[in-house]
């Protein structure tokens, strides 16, 4: 960092407090902070779940897989317009239909409010653990890095600044400033690319000096990393769980303007995923046609900024990393203020408080948040010896099953109960994590040869599914609620034709790239 990078960084963070006292403005006085209320265009939501989806370690992880496998790993980012659409088509009609604020709170509509209390604390654990502290930890590595601070400083910063948006403005502005860093994020990821193949010679120079397998997105099943059937099987699991129903991902569908912006954002974030491959995994697979005998592939993204970017885009490119984090902390401070506030607080205690309590309570949740993240954070980084994000991701991906399992059952089967949810939710949940413990740290008398990790997942999905069938068909309770009626208005046939046409580009790149 130069005298000029620091320029550039101090001139990114102006922009962005700028534009998030702008989003400020833009609130109605005394109106509610969570949704925005319910105002956010196509271009809001689209911009924001992809936001929230991209963080500084995706961009160093993306660009390690394609130095060392190719664009295989963009299965992740490529076959999630699937489940993008499901969304859009299928749980968002029903969440707007409901009016609710947050998805615990539609499920306490179809089971009750005992469902609605689990899914909340539930909601709360994941939020705080792998939104925020996993996140601030990976980000809190980078900024101890450049200014050589203590981890909990770092975590800080990071924090301050995002909960400035989060409580001055709410829902919309994270909403806003995630459209001015995303577009910036686009910006210097396509410069780094454009400049990367001006030094490898171009396309076909760098299809010649990479391996031929790096260009294909299926990988035969003995591939021991990305075997084709787990990720076919399995990646739904992940897929419903993280695109359909965590708070995070979805707040912003929930606070959109009406079912016809929900539909175009979501869509237009399936348009975005896409650019995954371009803007991630391509660096790395240029890195290795550039630097073939780099040692450690996780230093593929710096590699490259390092040896092919000049004084002040290096400041730009730490101020993208730093928008990636924002972002992603600033949508799960919102998450975890809403849910806390709404399905807690104003549920149990307060149910004819005021709306400006409401915001009252709303951002002393997001200091509380922020303070314990700060915490587990420093807690996370005073282990020593192991890669506890990597583990910690893995581990959070065994929660999936029971999500995904009630959610859809739930959704398509009316004769689910809500004994069958609640045990999916509770016991479903601790059986899945057990796995992934014996998984991951395999005792000594655990000779079991295991599945790829995908393919466990899809195991647990369905082994859930079976019990929460035999339980709801056998279950004695004569307390039924009905599925909430997805809403009728607002259905487009833009967004219709659009997600048609995302669906036919989507399969002639995967017929391409095989």
């Amino acid at each position: 960092m130069q005298g000029l990078d620091w320029l550039i960084l101090g001139i990114y963070f102006a922009v962005l407090i700028a534009i998030g006292v702008w989003a400020s403005t833009k609130r109605e006085k005394g109106g509610a902070l969570f949704l925005a209320e319910r105002s956010l265009r196509w271009h809001h939501i689209g911009f924001s779940m992809w936001g929230t989806n991209v963080g500084p370690s995706m961009l160093i992880a993306s660009a390690s897989a394609g130095f060392t496998t190719g664009i295989v790993s963009g299965n992740y980012a490529w076959y999630a317009f699937v489940f993008i659409a499901l969304l859009a088509f299928v749980f968002a009609p029903r969440y707007l239909g409901a009016k609710v604020h947050t998805l615990p709170e539609f499920m306490g509509l179809r089971f009750g409010q005992s469902t609605r209390n689990i899914l909340a604390w539930y909601t709360i654990v994941t939020v705080i653990i792998s939104w925020l502290a996993l996140t601030l930890f990976a980000g809190g590595i980078l900024i101890r890095q450049v200014f050589d601070i203590p981890m909990w400083a770092s975590a800080l910063v990071l924090l301050v600044i995002s909960a400035f948006f989060t409580m001055l403005g709410g829902l919309k502005a994270v909403a806003y400033t995630n459209v001015y860093q995303m577009l910036l994020l686009i910006i210097v990821s396509l410069v780094l690319v454009v400049v990367g193949l001006d030094r490898v010679g171009g396309v076909s120079a760098l299809v010649d000096k990479v391996p031929s397998d790096y260009w294909v997105m299926f990988k035969p099943n003995s591939d021991e990393a990305f075997p084709w059937l787990p990720i076919l099987l399995g990646y739904p699991v992940m897929g419903v769980w993280f695109w359909c129903t965590d708070q995070s991902m979805v707040q912003p569908v929930l606070a959109a303007k009406d079912l016809r912006e929900g539909q175009l954002g979501t869509n237009f974030t399936g348009w975005l995923k896409i650019l995954d491959v371009a803007l991630y995994i391509l660096p790395g697979i240029i890195c290795f046609a550039l630097f073939p005998t780099l040692e450690n592939p996780d230093e593929a993204y710096l590699t490259m900024v390092e040896n092919l970017f000049p004084v002040g885009m290096v400041g730009l490119v730490f101020a993208v990393l730093t928008a990636c984090l924002v972002s992603t902390i600033g949508s799960a401070l919102n998450a975890l203020s809403t849910v806390f506030t709404m399905d807690i607080y104003v549920k149990r205690f307060r149910p004819d408080a005021s709306q400006q309590h409401i915001n009252y309570v709303g951002r002393l949740v997001t200091v509380a948040g922020a303070l314990l993240a700060i915490v587990l954070t420093v807690a996370i980084d005073s282990i020593k010896g192991l890669n506890l994000f990597n583990v910690f991701q893995s581990v959070l991906g065994f929660i999936a099953p029971p999500m995904a399992a009630v959610f859809l059952l739930g959704i398509f089967w009316r004769r689910c109960t809500t004994r069958a949810a609640n045990f999916a939710l509770t016991a479903g949940t601790v059986f899945c994590l057990v796995v992934g413990v014996l998984y991951l740290w395999p005792p000594a008398w655990l000779t079991f040869p295991w599945p790829h990790f995908m393919l466990l997942s899809f195991y647990l999905f369905a082994l859930l599914v079976v019990a929460m069938v035999i339980i709801s068909l056998t279950d004695g309770d004569g307390t039924s609620y009905e599925i909430p009626e997805p809403i009728r208005e607002g259905w487009s046939r833009l967004a219709t034709g659009l997600w048609v046409t995302l669906a036919v580009v989507m399969v002639a790149l995967y017929l391409y790239f095989n």
